[in-house]
C-alpha cells in the first residue's frame, strides 16, 4: 500500500468511527497502523498520532480504557514532537478522557486543564466550552459540587455566547447530573427538561437519547417507576434508530432495574440479558461487566445464590480488565455479603471475610464511603449470626461512624451547594443581562454594517480590508432639494428625507445590493461587495430604475417645488475596509467610487448617467432581462477623468 492509499484508507476509518462501529474502528486502525510503519513515513508523525488517537478512541468506546491507554501516550508524544497544536490538544483531550474514565482523576483534571490553556491559546471557543465542561464533569466524580457547577456555568457561557445550541443543551444535562446526586430532583428535572427543549429542536436524536434517559434516572430515583420506563423506552427508541448500540444496551439495563425494582424478576432479568448480549457483540467491556453485576443483583434476590456468585466473580474480572475500581470493589463486597447469607448452602464465615476485608481496603483506597458503609454492616451482621459480639460492636460503630460522617458531609455539602446555587443565580442574572446587552449591541452593529462584515468583527476579526476587481458603485442626489429646505419645517424635512431613504433601503435589501452611506441629501449604494456576485450591473441597474421610479411618485411637499433624481453609476474594482475604532464605518476607496461620484454630478435631473464600463458589464449579463435602453450622450469632459464616453439609461 503506498502512502497516498493509506490517505484514503484514514478516510474510509474516519467514517466508519463516526459511524460507532468501534469493533471494525479497532480492526481498521490496527491495520492502517500496521501498513503506516510499513511505508516509507518518516517525518509523518501527524498522520501516525491521528491513527494512535482513532484506535485509542475506539478501545475507549468499547471499554477497554487500559488498553487504549497506551497508545494515546504515545500519540501525545508524537504531537508534541511535530508542535502541532491542535493534535496536542486533540491528543491531551483523549488523554484526559481515558484517565476520567479509569477513575484517576487527579491525571483527567491535569490534562483537561493542559488541553484548556492550548485552546484557549488557539482562541477556539468551542473547544474551551467542551473541555470546561468536561472538567465540570470530573469535579462531579469528586462530589465537589460547587466546582463542578462553576465549570458548568463557564461552558454554558461560551456557548451561548458563540450560539451553539448542542453545547448549551449538553451542559444543562451535566448541571442535572450534579443535582440529582445531590437529591435535589426537581431542580434536575428543570435542566433535563431544558435540554431536551433543545434536543428536540436541533432534531438531535442522539442527544435527545441520552436525556430522556437522565429523566428516566431521576423518575426512577423517585420510584415513580411507571415514569421512569415512560422515558427510557422514549430513549430507546432514539437510540435503537440512531443505531447506537451502546446507548442501547445502556437505556435497556436500565429499564431492567426498574423491573427489579418491581420485583418483576422474570423482566428484569430479560431486559439485562438483551443489554448484556449487545454490550458482548459490540465488545463493550464496562458495559458488560455492569450487566453481569446487575444480573448477579437480581440472581440474588430470587435466592439463586449460586448464579450470583458466579455472575458477580465475572463481573470482577471484567471490572478489572478495564479498570474501574470502584465497580470491582463494589461487586467484591457483593461476593463477601453473599457468602454471609446464612440461606446460602455454602455459607461461609471466612470467604465472606476475605472478600468483604478486600472490598473494605478498595473502598477505602478509592474513598467511597457509602459503599465502605456497606462493607461495615456485612461484617457486623455477619458477626452477630456467629455470635462474636466483639468483633460485630466494632464494624457497627465502625458503620454508625461512618453513616455519621456521610451525613454530616452531605449537610455540608447540601449547604455550599445552597450557596453556590445562590451565588450562580445571582451570575446568571448578571450574565443574562450582559448577554442581553451583547445581543443589543451585535444588532446596532448589524444594523449600521453589511451583516457579513459585523459577523466577522463579531468573530474577533480586528482589521478588515478587501480587494474587489468588479462592482457596480452608485450615487443618487436629490435636485431641488436646498429650495425645498428652505420652505418646510426642520421636523417635515428629515421626514420627507427618511421616507425617501428608507424606500432605497428596501430596493437595496430586494436587489441584494448594499446600502453604503448618506451624505445629507445624496444616497451611495454598491452591488459586488461583500458577496461578490458576476451580476452587480443588472442588479444595480434594476435599483436605479425604480428608484427613479420612486421619486417620481412622491406627494409633493410643497406646491410649486418638485424634487428629481439624479443618478449615476459605474463599475470597477474598489477596496472596500472598516474606518473608524469607536463608531465604526463600512466604505469604498479607488477610481471606481470617483467615476461614479462624476457620472452623478455630470447627469442631469430626472435621469441616469452611466458609463461606458457599466454599459458593458450590464449587457453582458443582462441583455433580455432589463426593459432598458441606453441613449448615447457621446464624449463629454468629466473632471478629473478627462473626456469619457457615457450614456443616459432608460426604461425601454
Amino acid at each position: 500500500m503506498t502512502y497516498e492509499e493509506l490517505q484514503t484508507e484514514v478516510q474510509q476509518l474516519e467514517i466508519i468511527t463516526q459511524n460507532g462501529d468501534f469493533i471494525l474502528g479497532v480492526t481498521k486502525a490496527k491495520e492502517l497502523l500496521g501498513y503506516f510503519l510499513a511505508v516509507d513515513s518518516g517525518g509523518k508523525e501527524e498522520l501516525h498520532c491521528y491513527l494512535l488517537l482513532t484506535l485509542s478512541e475506539s478501545l475507549w468506546r468499547r471499554g477497554m480504557a487500559t488498553e487504549a491507554l497506551p497508545h494515546s501516550l504515545k500519540a501525545v508524544e508524537l504531537a508534541e514532537k511535530a508542535n502541532n497544536k491542535k493534535l496536542q490538544a486533540k491528543g491531551w483531550n483523549n488523554l484526559a478522557g481515558l484517565y476520567w474514565n479509569l477513575s484517576n482523576y487527579r491525571n483527567a483534571l491535569k490534562y483537561f486543564n493542559k488541553t484548556l490553556v492550548l485552546v484557549e491559546e488557539l482562541e477556539d471557543e468551542s473547544a474551551i466550552a467542551s473541555v470546561t465542561g468536561n472538567i465540570g464533569l470530573v469535579y462531579w466524580n469528586l462530589s465537589d459540587y460547587s466546582q463542578a457547577l462553576e465549570y458548568s456555568a463557564k461552558s454554558l457561557s461560551i456557548d451561548e455566547k458563540i450560539g451553539n445550541q448542542a453545547g448549551i443543551a449538553s451542559t444543562f444535562c451535566n448541571i442535572g447530573l450534579v443535582y440529582v446526586d445531590m437529591a435535589d430532583f426537581q431542580t434536575a428535572l428543570e435542566y433535563y427538561l431544558k435540554s431536551l427543549e433543545i434536543d428536540e429542536k436541533l432534531e438531535n436524536k442522539g442527544s435527545l437519547a441520552g436525556t430522556l434517559c437522565n429523566i428516566g434516572i431521576v423518575y426512577n430515583e423517585l420510584a415513580d417507576y411507571k415514569n421512569a420506563n415512560e422515558y427510557y423506552y422514549k430513549a430507546l427508541a432514539f437510540a435503537e434508530e440512531t443505531d447506537n448500540k451502546q446507548f442501547t444496551a445502556n437505556i435497556l439495563g436500565n429499564i431492567g432495574l426498574v423491573y427489579q425494582s418491581l420485583s418483576d424478576f422474570s423482566f428484569a432479568l430479560e431486559y439485562l440479558y438483551k443489554s448484556l448480549a449487545i454490550n458482548e457483540k459490540i465488545g463493550n467491556y464496562a458495559g458488560v461487566a455492569r450487566d453481569k453485576g446487575n444480573i448477579a443483583g437480581v440472581c440474588y434476590e430470587l435466592s439463586d445464590y449460586a448464579r450470583a456468585l458466579e455472575y458477580y466473580f465475572e463481573s470482577v474480572a471484567m471490572s478489572d480488565e478495564v479498570g474501574d475500581k470502584q465497580s470491582s470493589a463494589n461487586n467484591i463486597g457483593n461476593i463477601g455479603s453473599v457468602y454471609a447469607t446464612p440461606s446460602f448452602k455454602e455459607y461461609n464465615v471466612e470467604k465472606a471475610e476475605e472478600f468483604v476485608y478486600k472490598a473494605i481496603i478498595m473502598n477505602e483506597s478509592l474513598g467511597t464511603k457509602n459503599n465502605l458503609l456497606a462493607n461495615h454492616k456485612i461484617l457486623a451482621t455477619l458477626y452477630e449470626q456467629e455470635q462474636r459480639w466483639k468483633e460485630s460492636q466494632y464494624h457497627f460503630k465502625q458503620y454508625h461512624e461512618l453513616y455519621v460522617e456521610v451525613q454530616s458531609e452531605g449537610a455540608t455539602k447540601q449547604a455550599q451547594l445552597m450557596e453556590h446555587r445562590r451565588k450562580i443565580q445571582e451570575s446568571e442574572r448578571d450574565r443574562q443581562v450582559k448577554l442581553a446587552r451583547f445581543q443589543e449591541q451585535e444588532k446596532i452593529l448589524h444594523n449600521i454594517l453589511p451583516s457579513q462584515i459585523a459577523d466577522r468583527m463579531i468573530e474577533g476579526e480586528k482589521t478588515i480590508v478587501d480587494s474587489y476587481d468588479s462592482v457596480s458603485v452608485l450615487f443618487a442626489d436629490i435636485v431641488g432639494f436646498t429650495k425645498l429646505s428652505q420652505r418646510v419645517t426642520p421636523e417635515q424635512l428629515v421626514a420627507g428625507l427618511d421616507g425617501i431613504f428608507n424606500t432605497f433601503d428596501l430596493l437595496a435589501d430586494k436587489y441584494g445590493c448594499e446600502k453604503i452611506k448618506t451624505i445629507g441629501d445624496c444616497y451611495m449604494v454598491v452591488a459586488g461587495l461583500p458577496e461578490r456576485c458576476d451580476d452587480h450591473a443588472k442588479r444595480l441597474g434594476a435599483m436605479a430604475l425604480e428608484m427613479q421610479k420612486a421619486i417620481e411618485e412622491l406627494p409633493v411637499l410643497v406646491e410649486n417645488i418638485s424634487i428629481a433624481m439624479r443618478i449615476g453609476i459605474h463599475s470597477g474594482s474598489v477596496v472596500a475596509g472598516i474606518i473608524g475604532k469607536n463608531k465604526y464605518a463600512y466604505d469604498l476607496w479607488g477610481d471606481a467610487v470617483n467615476t461614479a461620484s462624476r457620472m452623478e454630478s455630470h447627469g442631469e435631473a430626472g435621469k441616469i448617467h452611466v458609463s461606458e464600463k457599466f454599459r458593458t458589464a450590464l449587457i453582458s449579463t443582462a441583455t433580455n432581462e432589463l426593459p432598458i435602453r441606453f441613449i448615447p450622450r457621446g464624449e463629454i469632459d468629466i473632471k478629473g477623468k478627462g473626456k469619457m464616453k457615457t450614456y443616459f439609461m432608460e426604461k425601454a
